[in-house]
């Protein structure tokens, strides 16, 4: 049906080894000057609290019915474990409601670092074209961002 790599539409899921250890892991994901180092511009408004609200800007991308600009929330944490995410886009007229679920787990003398971005509508064409590009930024560009910046702390 569709070029997915997981053959599950409705999801990215990543996992990246990370010669850091899981604390190190954990900042990097929940600290507001180190979110935006690799993040989006705005994730430094991130807090670490449930039902905390932020809002972080891209590049749009029509195409994927994507206006630029994400709302957050923060759904669940437990800390050095798991972080997870709501992310909706800031213009109504368009369908993005995702849930992005981070999780940390110490691999030897590392960490493995799972992402399950969730809830595309395999059925709206923008949708598949969000994921599409979604799964390429998160697998290249987010980790080896993630990445550089863990090399430097």
């Amino acid at each position: 049906m569709n070029d997915v790599p997981d053959g599950d539409p409705t999801v990215i899921r990543v996992d990246q080894f990370f010669p850091h250890p899981p604390a190190k892991v954990w900042r990097a994901l929940t600290e507001p000057a180190l979110l935006a180092q690799w993040q989006m511009r705005g994730a430094e408004a991130f807090r670490l609290e449930v039902g905390h609200r932020y809002t972080m800007t891209s590049v749009p991308r029509p195409n994927a019915d994507f206006s630029g600009t994400v709302d957050v929330e923060v759904l669940a944490f437990e800390p050095q474990r798991m972080l997870r995410l709501r992310w909706t886009d800031a213009d109504p007229a368009n369908s993005a409601d995702w849930t992005v679920t981070w999780k940390v787990e110490q691999e030897g003398r590392g960490t493995r670092l799972f992402l399950v971005h969730e809830g595309f509508d395999p059925d709206d064409p923008a949708q598949l074209m969000a994921r599409t590009i979604m799964d390429g930024g998160w697998r290249t560009h987010v980790m080896r961002a993630l990445g550089r910046m863990m090399e430097r702390i």
